[in-house]
C-alpha cells in the first residue's frame, strides 16, 4: 500500500476516462493521474477519517482556475455525502482563503482543490483541520489505508443518488479583501512606514483567483499596480512564481527571451527598486523582482524574511526549511531576542513548529515561517475571536509585508550564504532511505572530501521531524557553518542534494562534491547504464 500524500498534498495529471476504485489508486500511484473515481473515494476516505479535534461533520471545499477543478469538486462532495457528511462549496478561491473558510465556518474539516504551482493540466488536493492546519503525515497514511481498504468493498451508489450526491448542502461566500484589510491593520503598525507607492510595480498572479481583485485592491490603497498574468494563455503557463527560481537573474539584454510574462514586461526604474511581485496559481506563495546594476533579479523568500526583521528588529520566533539560507539563520541565531527552529520542507512544518508558540492575545504575534519559495507563513486573527489566532501562508499578505519592509530595511539584500541543489530523477530513489549502507556510503564520501579541503569541527548526522528519508549533515567547515541534506522528494520522482555554507565562498570545487554524490546515487539507481 502507498501513501497516497506527498510534501503538499496529493498531486497528479487530470484524466476523466472512467474506472474503478483499485484501477484510480494504480493511477495515482503508477502514473500520477487524477481521475474523478480517486476524488469519489478520497472524500469517502477523508468522511470516515474525521480529524478528532473539531465537532459535527461539516466539510467545506473550494477550488482554483483549473479546467476540470468543478468535476472533481462534484466527486469529492459525492464522496463526502456518501460518508454522511455535510458539505459547503465556496467556490473559485485561493488556497489561504481555503484556510479562512474552514474556520469562518467552523467546518470538520476543509478541502482545496489545486495543484498550485504545477501545470494547468494536473490538479489536486490539499487537506486541512478544523484549526485551518495542513494535514500532517499520519494522518495522511490513515487516509491512504482506508482509502485502500475502501477499494476492496462493494459501494454501488444509484444513478439518482450520484446525481444528488454531487451537489452541496450549501454554499458559503468569502471575501479575501476584507481579511486583507484586517490583517494589514494589525501588521502596519510593526513598521515605521505606511504601504505606498515608492514606484511602478507589474503583479502577476499567474492566472490565478487573484488576477481578478489583487491590482484593483493595491490600486485603491494608493500604489500604482499593473496585472501582467491575465495575458496567459493559461494558469501558470510562463507566468507566476512557479515559473521562477531563487537566485535567478536576467540582464537587459536576456529578459524579451525570458519566456516568462512578468519578467518581460520589467523596465529600469532605478538600481535596487522592486518591480515586480509574483504569486502562484493558488496564492499561497510570493516572490519579488528587484533592479540590479545590469538587469534584474528574483527576490526570493529568505530576502524577504531578512527584510523584515531589519526593518522590525524585534522578539520574533521564525522557522525556516532545511532549504532556506544558512547565512540567514546564522544571524538569526545571534541574536538574543530572537529564537530560530528549522524544519522540513513544505509551509505545513513552519507551522507546526510555531503552533506551540501561538496564544490568545490582543497584539500580533511576532512569528513568522520562511521557506525560499516564497511560502512565508504568518499569523492570522481568528475570524470568531479577536483574541485567537492561526497560522496561515497567502501570497498576498506576503506581498503587503514585503513592501512594508523594504521601505524601512532599503533595497539592499543581506550578504547571501552558499547554496546549491542538485537531483537525481529516478524511479529507483526506494533505494535511498537515509540510514542504509548508501548512507553510510555517501556520509563517508562527504567526510573525505571535506577533510582534503579544510578544517572539519563538530559533526553531526541527523534526521528531521517530517521527512522520514533526510540525512542531514551539519558541521563547523574552515569556521563557517555547513549542512548537506540528500532526501527523496515528496511531490516528484527525484533524490534531492542540497549544499549550504553560511559564507558566500566555500573556499574549495563544492560543485564537484554534489556531482560525485549525484554520480554516485546515478550508479546505484541504474546499475545497468554503467
Amino acid at each position: 500500500m502507498a501513501n497516497l500524500f506527498g510534501t503538499d498534498g496529493i498531486r497528479g495529471r487530470v484524466s476523466l476516462d472512467e474506472c474503478d476504485d483499485e484501477k484510480a489508486l494504480e493511477r495515482i500511484v503508477d502514473e500520477r493521474f487524477l481521475t474523478p473515481q480517486l476524488m469519489k473515494l478520497l472524500g469517502e476516505s477523508l468522511g470516515r477519517c474525521l480529524p478528532e479535534d473539531g465537532d459535527g461533520s461539516q466539510v467545506v471545499i473550494g477550488w482554483d482556475e483549473r479546467p476540470h477543478n468543478q468535476t472533481l469538486a462534484a466527486w469529492l462532495t459525492l464522496g463526502f455525502h456518501a460518508s454522511n457528511c455535510e458539505v459547503v462549496h465556496i467556490g473559485c478561491v485561493s488556497t489561504p482563503m481555503l484556510h479562512y473558510a474552514v474556520l469562518e465556518t467552523q467546518s470538520r474539516l476543509g478541502c482545496m482543490i489545486t495543484a498550485s504551482h504545477n501545470p494547468v493540466d494536473d490538479s489536486g488536493i490539499k487537506v486541512f483541520d478544523s484549526y485551518g492546519r495542513k494535514s500532517m503525515p499520519a494522518y495522511e497514511t490513515l487516509v491512504s489505508e482506508t482509502a485502500y481498504s475502501l477499494s476492496q468493498e462493494d459501494r454501488e451508489i444509484d444513478d439518482v443518488d450520484r446525481q444528488a450526491w454531487m451537489i452541496p448542502d450549501s454554499e458559503h461566500m468569502v471575501d479575501h479583501q476584507q481579511w486583507l484589510e484586517r490583517r494589514l491593520g494589525l501588521f502596519q503598525p510593526l513598521f515605521d512606514s505606511e504601504l505606498s507607492s515608492m514606484n511602478e510595480l507589474r503583479l502577476d498572479s499567474s492566472k490565478g483567483h487573484a488576477t481578478h481583485w489583487l491590482a484593483n485592491w493595491l490600486q485603491q490603497h494608493g500604489l500604482s499596480v499593473e496585472e501582467v498574468s491575465s495575458q496567459a494563455a493559461a494558469l501558470n503557463d510562463g507566468c507566476g512564481a512557479g515559473e521562477l527560481s531563487p537566485g535567478q537573474s536576467w540582464t537587459w539584454g536576456e529578459i524579451g527571451t525570458s519566456g516568462h510574462l512578468l519578467i518581460e514586461s520589467l523596465s529600469s526604474q532605478g538600481i535596487g527598486m522592486l518591480l515586480g511581485a509574483a504569486l502562484d496559481g493558488d496564492g499561497d506563495r510570493c516572490l519579488l523582482v528587484r533592479e540590479t546594476v545590469d538587469g534584474v533579479e528574483v527576490v526570493d523568500g529568505d530576502d524577504i524574511a531578512d527584510a523584515i526583521l531589519r526593518a522590525c528588529p524585534k522578539d520574533w520566533k521564525v522557522a525556516a526549511s532545511i532549504e532556506s539560507n544558512l547565512k540567514l539563520l546564522s544571524s538569526i541565531e545571534q541574536q538574543p531576542n530572537m529564537q530560530g527552529f528549522e524544519t522540513a520542507v513544505g509551509d505545513r512544518w513552519l507551522s507546526h513548529a510555531l503552533s506551540p508558540h501561538l496564544s490568545e492575545q490582543e497584539h500580533q504575534p511576532l512569528l513568522f515561517g520562511i521557506e525560499d519559495s516564497g511560502h512565508i507563513v504568518l499569523p492570522s486573527p481568528h475570524p470568531h475571536s479577536p483574541h485567537r489566532w492561526s497560522l496561515v501562508g497567502d501570497g498576498a499578505m506576503t506581498l503587503l509585508l514585503a513592501l512594508l519592509a523594504f521601505q524601512d530595511a532599503g533595497s539592499d539584500l543581506m550578504q547571501k550564504g552558499w547554496k546549491k541543489r542538485l537531483s537525481v530523477k529516478n524511479p529507483n530513489r526506494w533505494m535511498w532511505d537515509g540510514r542504509n549502507e548508501l548512507s553510510n556510503t555517501v556520509e563517508s564520501m562527504i567526510r573525505t572530501h571535506l577533510d582534503h579541503a579544510g578544517n572539519i569541527e563538530e559533526w553531526m548526522r541527523s534526521g528531521l521531524e517530517g521527512e522520514s528519508n533526510l540525512m542531514l549533515i551539519r558541521c563547523q567547515f574552515n569556521g563557517m557553518d555547513m549542512s548537506f541534506g540528500l532526501r527523496n522528494s515528496g511531490t516528484q520522482e527525484k533524490t534531492s542534494i542540497s549544499l549550504r555554507f553560511s559564507e558566500p565562498e566555500p573556499g574549495f570545487d563544492a560543485m564537484l562534491l554534489m556531482r560525485s554524490v549525484q554520480n554516485l546515487l546515478l550508479r546505484t539507481f541504474n546499475p545497468v547504464a554503467y
